[in-house]
Parts: structure tokens; sequence; C-alpha cells
């Protein structure tokens, strides 16, 4: 975990490799190339518009959590939009570490975190001061989890364009809360 740990990228820096993929991306080839500009406009809004709760600030504060917070995310990823830039803001309130290793760099590190077989992200992997792993939290929140469910079940009723919007909704509403709320639960 330290080698990735030394491979992440700040906050700042993850942001910096969203914009030069929106205006010059490497990869002419992209797939994921359209999402770029969504995934940073979300972020931003999301940095913009985010608060620390102070409740769980203070549930932070109790739990002595000494280690730190290794985010595995891409910048085209529409749950990453909402999730990383809370969590980070929040763990660096409290004076963890925080950074971001892009999935598809290495893939071996979520090869170790998959949801159901899939490479889903944001994973947020909580570590101890030692590198070891303490916990894992990803990629989305129970209530998201649960609107995926309902699409996957009733696609012929609940259509890919309503999941995709009240999930984003939601995140807009919600702000990082529940995500926090439930990493600070595996602390």
């Amino acid at each position: 975990m330290e080698n990735y740990w030394q491979n992440a990228l700040n906050l700042e820096e993850y942001l910096q490799i969203s914009e030069q993929r929106i205006h010059n991306n490497p990869n002419k080839n992209d797939e994921f190339q359209e999402y770029y500009e969504l995934g940073l406009t979300r972020v931003n809004r999301t940095l913009k518009t985010y608060k620390i709760d102070s409740e769980q600030l203070s549930k932070a504060n109790e739990k002595n959590f000494n280690g730190k917070i290794l985010i595995i995310s891409e910048p085209w990823c529409g749950d990453a939009s909402a999730t990383v830039p809370a969590v980070s803001k929040f763990f660096e309130a409290t004076g963890n570490e925080v950074k971001i290793f892009l999935r598809d760099s290495d893939t071996t590190l979520i090869d170790q975190f998959l949801t159901n077989g899939a490479r889903g992200i944001p994973i947020v992997i909580i570590l101890n001061e030692d590198f070891s792993v303490k916990n894992s939290w990803g990629p989305r929140p129970k209530y998201g989890q649960e609107l995926l469910k309902e699409f996957k079940a009733n696609p012929e009723t609940y259509s890919v364009d309503e999941f995709h919007n009240d999930l984003q909704v939601y995140y807009a509403k919600n702000r990082g809360k529940d995500a926090i709320e439930e990493i600070l639960n595996l602390l």
C-alpha cells in the first residue's frame, strides 16, 4: 500500500489531471472523454457547496484515527465527482492525509477492492499509520446502492436516465454527508 500511496495524487493534482484530459488528453481514443468536463463541473460544485459537518468532525476526533485515506478514482466518474472532493476536504480538516490513486494507472490496486467483481469507483481505503488496510468503503453510499439495485431489478420501469438523474440529485443535495458518515463508521 505504501507504494500505491507514493504514486497517488493530492486533490489539486487530481483536478489538474482532469483539466488536462478535457483540453489536451494524451489518449486520443479515451472512451470517457465526454465525461471529464461534466465530472469537473460536478467536483467544483461539490467543492463550492461542501460544508464540514461539526457533528461528523467531533465523531472523527473521538475516533483518534491517525492513519491516511487513499481514494481510488478517475476524473470521469460521476460517483467520484460527488464523493472525492467531500471526503478529501473532510479528512484534510481532521488532520489525516488524503491522496487519490488513478484506478486505470495500475489496476492491481482496484483489483484488490472489487465490487461484485467490478472495478467500481470511488473506493476509499482507510490505511493505518503503517499502511496496513484498516477498512474500505465504496463505490457509493447506501442510498445510491439502493437506487442502483432498483434500476437493475426494473430497467423497464426505472430507466438508466432516471437512475442517473435521481443519483445526481441525491449527490447534489447530500453533498457527501452520507459517504463521510459511512466511512466514519468504519474507522
